[in-house]
């Protein structure tokens, strides 16, 4: 398998792609691909789509999700974000334009790609970059999530300023791989309908992170 990652990523991560058990991951990912053809998201070429449409430097928010949606047409390399053509969106994204909505008043927006945002400097990185079909967490405890990471930690070596919204306590126990003195971390229960008026409805964190962005002289998220 071919492994196309943005060049300042690639550099930053040249150890980690080295080490054996990232070696064995991939060794994995791709005897899925070949058994379960159509059935293995997101798409191969989508894999690192999250560090290819965000370059280490232009970080600025950091969103963590858990694995790819495993419905068929779903799931694009970008945490929470679905292809422009999904209707419905899935419940967690909705429960995410929500909160903006409420938080910052703009409308929902028509289609559910989150790909402007990660043009703006926000790394949407699910902890586990693969799933098969109807599976969630079937790629899990592969070695994605060391990978996943090391990635969160090279941004917290190379970038300060940086906010961190981590929502459920999956993604809460990152928290440990970032400096909190030079960065800020906004932590809410998860989106999904289970969790979302628990705490997530309210949190107010998209206008917290550009309040913060603001401050330190750093343009503002366009949500």
């Amino acid at each position: 398998m071919d492994i196309h990652i943005e060049n300042s990523w690639r550099e930053a991560l040249s150890e980690e792609i080295e080490k054996p058990y990232f070696s064995k991951l991939i060794e994995f990912v791709e005897h899925e691909y070949t058994q379960h053809s159509e059935a293995i998201f997101p798409e191969e070429q989508f894999i690192f789509r999250a560090l290819n449409e965000c370059a280490l430097s232009e970080v600025k928010v950091v969103i963590l999700g858990q694995d790819p949606y495993p419905t068929r047409g779903h799931a694009h390399g970008l945490c929470f974000s679905v292809e422009p053509n999904v209707q419905p969106f899935p419940k967690s994204l909705l429960n995410i334009f929500k909160e903006i909505e409420n938080d910052i008043q703009h409308v929902i927006p028509e289609n559910g790609s989150l790909l402007r945002w990660a043009r703006q400097g926000v790394l949407l990185l699910n902890s586990v970059l693969t799933v098969r079909e109807g599976q969630a967490d079937s790629h899990s405890k592969k070695g994605w999530e060391q990978f996943t990471n090391a990635i969160i930690s090279k941004v917290n070596e190379h970038n300060a300023g940086v906010v961190y919204l981590l929502w459920g306590s999956k993604a809460q126990e990152k928290a440990l791989l970032v400096d909190q003195s030079k960065n800020l971390i906004l932590k809410a229960v998860h989106p999904s309908p289970l969790s979302s008026y628990r705490g997530f409805f309210g949190c107010k964190h998209f206008s917290r992170t550009n309040e913060y962005l603001i401050s330190i002289g750093k343009e503002q998220i366009h949500w």
